[in-house]
C-alpha cells in the first residue's frame, strides 16, 4: 500500500483565487480560478469541478508515488543481481577447486588438458568478481537511498495507526538491510585475494607445466582451495541475508514514501 499525502489549498487574491495541489515530494500544480468569492464557491460546488479535481488528485498521487516505487524497484533489482551473482560464483568456486585438485593430482595423466580446464575456470571467476564488485556497490547505494528517503517521510502521517505501521515496517526492512551489510564485511577483500591467488597459480603452472613444478605449488594450491571454501560459506551467508530482505520486500506491504 502506498501512502501519499496530497495537500489542497485555496488562496484568495484580487481576481478570484488560486487552487494549489501539492504532495510531499514538492511536486505542485497551481490552478487559477477567476471570479469573486461567490462565483468561485459555486464552481467548487459543480460536479464537473469535483471530477476535474479528483482527476488531478489521482495524477498527483501517481506522480508522488513514482519516486518511492522507483527507489523500491531499484533496491529490489540490485538485491536480485547480487543474489544471482552469488549463485554463479559459488558454482565457479566449486569448479575451480575440482579442476585445481585434478591438475595437482600426482596421478594426473593429461596434465595439459587439466591445466586448460583450470585456466578456463579462472577466466570465468575473474569476470564474475568484476560483476560482483559492481553490483554490490549498486546494491549498497540503492539500499541506502531507499531507506533514507523512507525514514525522511516516516514521521509525516496524521493517522497514528498508519504512523505506527510505517515505523514498524521501516524497522523490519532496515534490520534486514543491516544484516546484509554485516554479512558483506570482508567479502570483497577475500574475493579479490582469492582471485589473485588462483590467477597467480595459473601463471606459475603455465611457466612450469612439469611434475616437479606442479608438485612445488601444490601446498599453495591446497590453501587456495581451502580459502575458496571459506569464501563460498561467507557468500552463502550473504545470500541468505539478501534473500531474507527480498522476502520482506516481496511479501510485505511496504509503505513506499
Amino acid at each position: 500500500m502506498n501512502y501519499v499525502r496530497v495537500h489542497l489549498l485555496y488562496i484568495r487574491d484580487y481576481s478570484g483565487g488560486i487552487v494549489i495541489l501539492k504532495c510531499d515530494n514538492k511536486l505542485t500544480i497551481i490552478l487559477r480560478v477567476v471570479g469573486n468569492t461567490s462565483t468561485v464557491m459555486k464552481r467548487f460546488a459543480k460536479p464537473g469541478f469535483y471530477i476535474y479535481t479528483l482527476f488531478l488528485a489521482t495524477f498527483m498521487i501517481a506522480a508522488c508515488s513514482s519516486n518511492g516505487i522507483e527507489r523500491s524497484g531499484n533496491a529490489q533489482t540490485s538485491l536480485e543481481a547480487v543474489d544471482n551473482d552469488i549463485k554463479n560464483i559459488v558454482l565457479q568456486i566449486d569448479k575451480i577447486g575440482e579442476s585445481l585438485d585434478k591438475l595437482t593430482n600426482p596421478r594426473q595423466a593429461d596434465v595439459r588438458q587439466a591445466y586448460d580446464q583450470y585456466s578456463e575456470n579462472v577466466l570465468s571467476i575473474e569476470k564474475l568478481e568484476n560483476d560482483f564488485q559492481k553490483h554490490v556497490e549498486e546494491m549498497e547505494t540503492n539500499n541506502e537511498i531507499y531507506l533514507s528517503e523512507w525514514k525522511k517521510n516516516s514521521n509525516e502521517y496524521d493517522n497514528p495507526e498508519i504512523q505506527r505501521l510505517s515505523v514498524e515496517r521501516y524497522e523490519i526492512v532496515s534490520r534486514a538491510f543491516n544484516k546484509i551489510s554485516e554479512n558483506n564485511v570482508g567479502i570483497n577483500d577475500a574475493f579479490k585475494t582469492y582471485v589473485s591467488d588462483v590467477i597467480e597459480i595459473e601463471t606459475f603452472i603455465s611457466n612450469d607445466l612439469t611434475n616437479r613444478g606442479i608438485e612445488s605449488i601444490s601446498p599453495i594450491s591446497k590453501e587456495a582451495v581451502h580459502n575458496g571454501k571459506n569464501l563460498k560459506n561467507a557468500l552463502l551467508n550473504l545470500q541468505s541475508a539478501i534473500e531474507e530482505a527480498r522476502a520482506e520486500m516481496i511479501q510485505g506491504e511496504i509503505s513506499m514514501n
